[in-house]
């Protein structure tokens, strides 16, 4: 026997990567700290320390947020929704026509004032949900590639919504229904952000729809194979997906207190963005809501200080789509060392 028989295999220790979401809210901590210093060398004054900013930033993150929380559930199933943005101005548009004030000098429907703030609501969710039907009936049963139906849809839901008032705004709300944007202190799209944010985790980490969610987004044959009815799941999650931009409109709306059919521009991208951002795989599979919270909140503080250092908006856009492929980069070199380390 030779002495190289009884040589046993050292075992390799691997070394432990942080979650993904703990490296991305690391990330989140550097970008805010770069801004404060920057805005005391720049501006000569603070960016983090201001509360009217701050109130600011969680505002807008939370319209964009609840949006990005559908957006995401449709990415892992390997999907696109390109159509969230159009649809919040058609939900805004048709479901503000139902929340005016008698008081109001120029009523849509005079005959149908002061109405319950359940009822517009109920009407931006149901147009919501109803064009986020229509996304996946088309994806599930024409078998047309999301981001080509969703386009569609982008293009049609703009359409609705500038003709539905012939491109009028429509304001004068009742307060019933402006409470939904400026109650609690102003802290209600906050609140409701944090309530569908941590009401989709849950179901996400917890319950057999999310299960087949990632089932699909990770191996579709594979999950046909198991008994999940694919068409019906998928049918299932646009509907989500739209009905958050509807909840998102009225939300927006609310704390604005008017509606105009060009609002929500690039909402989609954005929604888009704090999910891959946050870590969600494009190829489908893989994304947490916890990380799509965190990549808003990475969108928001990065627009606002920007803005506040004074950088042109064009400037910013060229930043903001920069982030994006980045974002998308990571995640391809993600996915080819996790297949190397499969092979």
């Amino acid at each position: 026997m030779s002495s190289t028989d009884n040589i046993q295999p050292v075992p390799v220790r691997r070394k432990k990567r942080l979650p993904t979401e703990v490296s991305i809210f690391l990330v989140f901590l550097g970008i805010a700290a770069l801004f404060e210093i920057a805005g005391w060398i720049v501006v000569g004054q603070s960016f983090l320390f201001n509360l009217h900013r701050l109130q600011i930033i969680i505002l807008q993150v939370a319209v964009i947020g609840i949006i990005a929380v559908g957006v995401t559930l449709v990415i892992i199933t390997g999907g696109i929704d390109l159509s969230s943005g159009s649809v919040v101005a058609m939900s805004a548009m048709i479901a503000a026509t139902f929340a005016q004030s008698s008081l109001w000098p120029k009523v849509f429907y005079p005959g149908m004032t002061d109405l319950p703030f359940i009822v517009p609501l109920g009407v931006g969710l149901l147009i919501g949900a109803a064009a986020g039907l229509v996304n996946g009936l088309l994806i599930s049963l024409t078998k047309i590639p999301p981001f080509i139906a969703t386009l569609g849809m982008m293009v049609a839901a703009r359409g609705v919504a500038n003709w539905y008032t012939e491109g009028s705004p429509v304001s004068g709300f009742t307060d019933g229904f402006a409470w939904l944007g400026n109650g609690l202190g102003r802290w209600a799209p906050v609140v409701i952000f944090i309530v569908v944010a941590l009401l989709f985790h849950l179901i996400m980490r917890y319950t057999r729809f999310g299960k087949f969610t990632y089932a699909i987004g990770a191996n579709l044959p594979a999950a046909r194979a198991s008994g999940i009815n694919i068409e019906r799941h998928l049918i299932k999650i646009y509907v989500i997906a739209g009905l958050l931009a509807g909840l998102a409109a009225m939300v927006a709306i609310a704390r604005i207190k008017t509606a105009q059919a060009g609002m929500g521009m690039m909402y989609e991208l954005d929604a888009i963005a704090a999910a891959v951002i946050g870590g969600v795989s494009l190829s489908g599979g893989r994304g947490r809501i916890l990380g799509t919270v965190i990549g808003a909140l990475i969108l928001g503080v990065m627009m606002s200080g920007f803005t506040f250092l004074r950088v042109d908006a064009y400037y910013q856009d060229i930043i903001k789509g920069s982030i994006i492929v980045l974002a998308v980069v990571i995640d391809q070199y993600r996915q080819s060392g996790r297949v190397k380390k499969k092979s």
